[in-house]
């Protein structure tokens, strides 16, 4: 005889997800972080795993507006809110402010860490008008990089405040583009 299977039984569920703008759904454990869902689910993968354990920033997005380290946030706690990832950024074939000011002021080395840090810094420009220094460095202090000293980041922080988000350009002239 059989033994029987002890405790739950954990099986896939369907989610909805509003993930830049556009409601997606997939079939996913309970137990899957926001961050697996993106990237192994739905295919998103500019959200980069870094350290699983939210110490790192790397998987930073924004839920409703706020960075939220996706790496240690469940799916389905984001069910009903809106999720932005560093692909939801550009439109209509232009970067946005903040990746053009990274793009302009070499805010990347190796560019692992890049994603979460313009997902942190888009934050705070977009809520705050002109941010000091020390505003920006407590808007990435969540997000470690280990190939600069966080000078040209926060330059391009700086530079994004004072920019417009999509100026009224040609779209169809060559734009730069910014690949990780």
């Amino acid at each position: 005889m059989a033994d029987k299977p002890r405790g739950p039984i954990l099986m896939k569920e369907l989610i909805r997800l509003n993930v830049n703008g556009e409601v997606r759904e997939a079939a996913i454990m309970p137990y899957r972080t926001l961050l697996e869902a993106l990237r192994e689910d739905l295919g998103l993968t500019g959200t980069k795993a870094g350290c699983d354990d939210g110490s790192c920033g790397a998987c930073t997005v924004l839920v409703n507006g706020e960075p939220t380290l996706s790496c240690i946030m469940l799916a389905f706690a984001a069910e009903g809110a809106q999720i932005t990832t560093i692909e939801g950024l550009a439109r209509n074939g232009q970067l946005d402010r903040v990746q053009r000011a990274f793009l302009q002021e070499g805010g990347m080395q190796c560019g692992y860490c890049t994603p979460g840090m313009i997902m942190a810094v888009k934050a705070l420009v977009d809520k705050v008008k002109d941010p000091s220094d020390e505003q920006i460095r407590l808007a990435i202090s969540n997000n470690i990089c280990r190939c600069t000293g966080y000078t040209k980041i926060v330059e391009a922080a700086r530079k994004a405040a004072h920019m417009e988000e999509f100026v009224n350009a040609d779209i169809n002239a060559p734009q730069p583009t910014l690949t990780i």
